[in-house]
């Protein structure tokens, strides 16, 4: 076993070689330099795998990661093909639980603790969460659940101050108090031997023994929101210092029952900028850097434009789940009363937002696709039966690359699409990001306007807003030959397939379907008569997307045309950069190209046959 100085040189080495390799390759970056030591103690002090360590969020997995013997595949992280930014059951058996959304550890390790005990086993199961994922609600029903089990579990709360953006809340405020004042350890000592001497004898003093009890416990004892939860705590304590840590771990682990330990680092830990600014290095690109782009992005573009637009209209609120850098930095400096960063929090983010509507305000949900699945109770009942004029602006809707499975945003229109009175858009460009939000607001019912993690295309931005017409798609190139009914960012694809076409004296009709919901029927009509063969191009989910939109008014029209649905496979996206995946899944021009030269051949070997049968 290495000594606490040897761990300590460990530390030192895991954080160097963090700093050569993630500036290298992208990453999470302050996160885990913040939690170097924690996880060197915890496998110190732990045997994984057969101990389960279940990390949050798993963005701060990476020296757990180094330690269980992938560092000789950290030059592919977040690669295609290459080590995953998260843990991943299929990749290593120390990764006791796939993640990549908050809050979930408490509820993974119950589950995990329970099983043991059934099973008559002994292993230790452990789960890591920061403070940030600590205000989501489903922490706190875990929580609330094992302290009634009273199952032997230790819950480490890493407490760096930060999630994202900065944490906001409650919770985060209560955390502060127990920080900042450096008698509580001791104070939890003193006063807990001196509760356990008053004595207990008589029925009035002992209710007035265990009133007072009760008195200094919650006027002197920190923790005592975990204790009340059915906890032992201890805390908070320095998370850098590897040899007390070790020797709490050693502690807990002796402990019958619930165990929260609270361990106070610091996020960017060894790396100045990062330790100055956690927000802005919670994450970093790596040495393959996308050619500079002259566009905006499309999320500063809505940032903007939601500036704008509310400089003209009070009653414009935005509501964000702890992700203000999602477009709306400028709006909280501009309107800091009409902001509201609710914490890891979706499902109230949306229910706030429908209490806002009821009242006249026009809340905007700045949310991205993968977090907005969260809340989909809430979309349902507290905003949709309502009807209540809610602005969801999902951000990072399609494919967002290195993050992977957890993180793309392959679902929202489909799952959108299933639910009544809502309408959902998406723009061919950064500027009609802006008409379709300022038409959003004109709306009296709940809207989505869904755009994705890129930049734009160029277009000029310095012109007057337009109202889109509901449900009515734009012709960009008449054709004759096949239908190219394109979404998003898939219009661009769609026309330089149709430019490919060209060359091969193929004539494409290329539409920018704008509406998942409702869709252009009149605009499918034309087509239908006009005998085309079509091909649907989405960056979502092929089943239940635009698609299946267009298959199902087909069908139900009783309308008999060739339609091929394109957009991503039935199967959950691994990381890798957006081109490379885009390439994977088939949205590339080439690809569509070719999907249309097979079926303007089968089309018309299918007239040249019927022309043939009727000559008979």
């Amino acid at each position: 076993m290495l000594t606490v100085p040897e761990l300590e040189t460990l530390s030192k080495e895991i954080r160097d070689f963090l700093v050569q390799s993630i500036t290298s390759t992208g990453g999470h970056f302050g996160a885990n330099l913040g939690v170097v030591e924690l996880s060197v103690a915890l496998h110190y002090v732990f045997n994984s795998p057969v101990d389960r360590i279940v990390w949050d969020v798993g963005h701060q997995a990476y020296v757990h990661k180094i330690l269980t013997g992938r560092k000789e595949q950290f030059p592919t992280l977040r690669q295609f093909h290459g080590l995953a930014g998260f843990p991943k059951r299929s990749e290593s058996p120390h990764d006791a639980f796939g993640v990549g959304h908050a809050s979930t550890s408490i509820s993974a390790a119950l589950g995990m603790a329970i099983a043991r005990d059934l099973r008559g086993e002994s292993h230790h199961v452990v789960a890591v969460i920061g403070d940030g994922a600590m205000t989501g609600g489903m922490a706190f029903e875990a929580l609330n659940h094992a302290g009634h089990l009273k199952k032997r579990l230790l819950v480490i709360l890493n407490d760096n101050e930060m999630s994202i953006s900065p944490n906001v809340g409650a919770v985060s405020h209560y955390l502060t108090r127990l920080r900042a004042d450096p008698y509580y350890g001791k104070l939890k000592t003193e006063f807990e031997s001196l509760l356990k001497r008053i004595p207990a004898f008589g029925s009035r003093l002992a209710n007035t023994a265990e009133r007072l009890k009760d008195t200094l416990k919650y006027a002197m004892v920190p923790g005592i929101l975990f204790e009340e939860l059915g906890f032992s705590y201890f805390g908070p304590v320095p998370g850098h210092d590897v040899g007390q840590v070790i020797q709490l771990l050693s502690q807990a682990k002796e402990m019958e029952g619930p165990v929260l330990l609270h361990v106070v680092t610091q996020k960017g830990k060894g790396y100045a900028s990062a330790e100055a600014a956690p927000d802005k290095l919670h994450s970093i690109g790596g040495a393959v850097v996308k050619p500079k782009s002259s566009a905006p992005s499309y999320t500063s573009v809505f940032g903007k434009t939601l500036v704008d637009l509310a400089k003209k209209d009070e009653r414009i609120v935005a509501v964000t789940a702890a992700m203000l850098n999602s477009g709306l930095n400028e709006f909280v400096t501009e309107f800091p009363d009409r902001c509201f960063d609710v914490g890891i929090a979706e499902q109230h983010a949306a229910t706030l937002c429908a209490g806002l509507a009821t009242t006249g305000m026009r809340p905007i949900f700045s949310v991205y696709s993968t977090f907005l699945q969260r809340a989909y109770d809430q979309v349902i009942h507290d905003i949709c039966i309502q009807k209540l004029p809610v602005v969801f602006a999902i951000d990072r809707a399609g494919l967002v690359g290195p993050d992977g499975e957890t993180h793309q945003g392959a679902f929202d229109a489909a799952f959108l699409r299933a639910v009544p009175n809502l309408t959902i858009m998406m723009p061919k460009d950064e500027g009609e990001l802006r008409h379709m939000l300022y038409t959003a607001f004109t709306l009296s019912g709940p809207v989505a306007v869904r755009f994705p993690r890129e930049d734009g295309v160029g277009v000029p931005l310095d012109v007057p807003y337009e109202t889109i017409p509901i449900g009515k798609a734009e012709t960009l190139r008449e054709g004759k030959d096949v239908a190219l009914l394109a979404l998003g960012p898939m219009v661009a694809i769609a026309e330089n397939a149709a430019l490919m076409l060209q060359d091969r004296g193929i004539s494409a009709h290329v539409v920018n379907m704008r509406f998942v919901k409702p869709i252009d029927e009149d605009a499918l009509r034309e087509l239908a008569l006009r005998n085309m063969p079509m091909i649907t191009i989405e960056e979502g989910t092929v089943k239940g997307g635009l698609g299946s939109a267009v298959l199902e008014y087909f069908a139900l029209q009783k309308l008999s045309c060739t339609v091929y649905p394109l957009g991503l496979p039935d199967r959950f996206i691994e990381h890798g950069s957006r081109p490379e995946l885009l390439h994977q899944v088939g949205l590339t021009s080439e690809h569509i190209a070719q999907i249309a030269i097979s079926l303007v051949e089968q089309q018309q070997g299918q007239k040249w046959a019927n022309r043939k049968t009727a000559g008979r």
